[in-house]
């Protein structure tokens, strides 16, 4: 791959690209298996589950430090913490009320205008008003009559992706501070214990029937353990801008899987819509070929961002 960095590690069998492709899938069939759960548990139920299972399976996996943390560090986690907990919180309610390809379009206008931002070109500011004009075709807003329009689902959407850029940009002074995945292993686990409470007394929250433990088991593995484990193999081999090229097709895999798993299909202008934000996003996030991929792309779960 003209590009890619060279490293000792030795390749994956499967090539990286392809390993990428498929944690995207995984991570977008897992916000489709989660839009299943909302109705037996709730948002914050499902949110419960989806964190506490991943939690789990990742400290058995890296059992992090806790000793000799400063003030600091525990401030900064919490920080990085709520910034995750609130994205799922957001994200999770939005699928109430709005198609997964949808939201994920919406959302991913955070990490994107985050990127334009840092990157202080001026293609980038552009590429994201195409991605802003996408947004508007996608959410119907100019070939919907505006009562109609669920501006509470766009809004819920837009502030998953805010705090998306914020988790991004908390990830790097939480890596800064802890080693490996000790950060995300502690801040999954704070995120956990703050929705407990809420999660296990909320109304009509079941979390332990079987039937929402299984689907809360499916999307800890699709959005949590498989994608982070075939990234963790992929990302070594990946130069930065394919990764981010990569990454920029999330929107139209959760378009796939809510086709696929809920039946959800969108209408010409809103494919138009959705192209425009892939365009964008791959203009944007693609652009670092001769880097290799590491914190600074933007995604929701470990080594992401």
């Amino acid at each position: 791959m003209s590009g890619s960095p060279t490293t000792s590690a030795a390749r994956p069998p499967v090539p990286p690209v392809v390993l990428v492709l498929a944690a995207v899938v995984s991570v977008q069939f897992g916000g489709a298996l989660a839009a299943t759960l909302l109705p037996i548990v709730g948002v914050v139920g499902s949110v419960t589950l989806r964190l506490g299972l991943a939690t789990l399976m990742l400290w058995v996996l890296v059992r992090p430090r806790l000793k000799g943390r400063t003030g600091r560090d525990w401030l900064v986690v919490t920080a990085f913490a709520a910034a995750l907990t609130c994205m799922n919180l957001t994200f999770y309610a939005s699928l109430v009320r709005l198609p997964i390809g949808v939201a994920v379009t919406i959302e991913f206008l955070g990490p994107l205008t985050l990127a334009a931002v840092l990157s202080r070109r001026a293609r980038d500011v552009a590429a994201v008003g195409a991605a802003l004009i996408g947004v508007v075709l996608i959410s119907e807003v100019v070939s919907t009559p505006w009562q109609e329009v669920d501006l509470v689902g766009i809004g819920l959407a837009a502030a998953a992706g805010a705090c998306w850029a914020g988790y991004i940009l908390l990830s790097r002074s939480t890596g800064a501070r802890f080693e490996g995945l000790d950060g995300i292993a502690i801040c999954m686990a704070i995120g956990t214990l703050a929705l407990l409470p809420f999660g296990v007394l909320g109304p009509g929250a079941d979390l332990l029937s079987g039937e929402a433990l299984l689907r809360g088991l499916g999307i800890a593995l699709l959005s949590s353990a498989i994608p982070y484990s075939l990234e963790l193999l992929a990302l070594r081999h990946l130069a930065a801008g394919v990764f981010g090229v990569l990454l920029s097709l999330e929107p139209a895999a959760a378009a796939l899987a809510g086709l696929l798993v809920l039946g959800q299909t969108l209408a010409p202008v809103q494919l138009l819509g959705m192209a425009m934000v892939v365009v964008a996003s791959i203009l944007v996030l693609g652009q670092t070929p001769g880097k290799k991929a590491s914190a600074g792309i933007p995604d929701r779960e470990p080594p992401r961002p």
